[in-house]
């Protein structure tokens, strides 16, 4: 597994500065929370971290190798996964058949090939196996809870054998049980040595998995330290500016 560090990040979009100079480490099967008020430069370290946007300044490191990603697959060659808040799945398909969009195996069969289902099914149970999931490969993913849903989504991110998985507000709008099957998972991919990156608004959650907890506000780092060594009220401070840095 891997160890990430990034190294004085900035970001800027024209006149707007959305990262301001923000070094942080995240260690082979550890939670980290992320948290921040909106706009206070989230969405932007992790899109960064994913591939999707190309720093202004700054470097990233796996395992002390210098790194340089100029589009999403870039960074999942290294082993890093990004769970968006939509999931992005196809409702109307199977949980196999989600996990595999895109990857989906083939056989042949003289000059034709067709796509070898038995195979992904297979595969698709063994992954919600290791999940600890009840989601079944042959479900329609339009009939599933929010708690399944995610786990879908995971899943597909096992595929490919990931070393950090990114999850953006992965609780939001699904029940109380829900929240519960979700957290569970992030405690599964932690004890397999995946490092998991958390950004939420709640509170409970964050505190509830997380080995480390990280604040920005308006850009800037101003907390990173473990979360049994702070609390709910000190990260609200910090998210508000009440407090200025911890």
């Amino acid at each position: 597994m891997s160890r990430l560090v990034i190294s004085g990040l900035s970001k800027n979009f024209g006149a707007i500065q959305a990262l301001s100079d923000v070094s942080l480490s995240i260690e082979p099967g550890e939670v980290l929370g992320l948290m921040g008020d909106n706009g206070a430069g989230k969405s932007t370290l992790v899109k960064i971290i994913a591939g999707n946007f190309r720093p202004s300044a700054g470097s990233i490191r796996i395992d002390d190798k210098p790194v340089d990603f100029h589009r999403p697959i870039d960074a999942q060659r290294e082993g890093i996964e990004m769970v968006y808040q939509d999931l992005a799945l196809a409702d109307n398909m199977t949980a196999a058949s989600n996990v595999f969009l895109g990857r989906e195996p083939m056989r042949s069969l003289g000059p034709l090939k067709y796509i070898d289902y038995r195979r992904m099914n297979s595969v698709s149970t063994e992954l919600f196996k290791q999940l600890k999931s009840e989601t079944r490969p042959r479900d329609l993913v339009r009939k599933m809870s929010g708690g399944q849903r995610q786990a879908v989504a995971i899943a597909r991110t096992l595929l490919s054998e990931p070393k950090i998985v990114m999850m953006d507000e992965p609780t939001a709008a699904i029940s109380v049980r829900q929240v519960a099957e979700v957290l569970d998972l992030i405690r599964r991919l932690s004890d397999r040595g995946i490092s998991v990156v958390l950004i939420s608004h709640r509170m409970p959650d964050v505190f509830s998995v997380s080995d480390k907890v990280a604040v920005l506000r308006r850009g800037q780092l101003v907390c990173s330290k473990p979360a049994a060594d702070s609390s709910p009220e000190e990260v609200t401070g910090l998210i508000t500016g009440a407090i200025e840095a911890a």
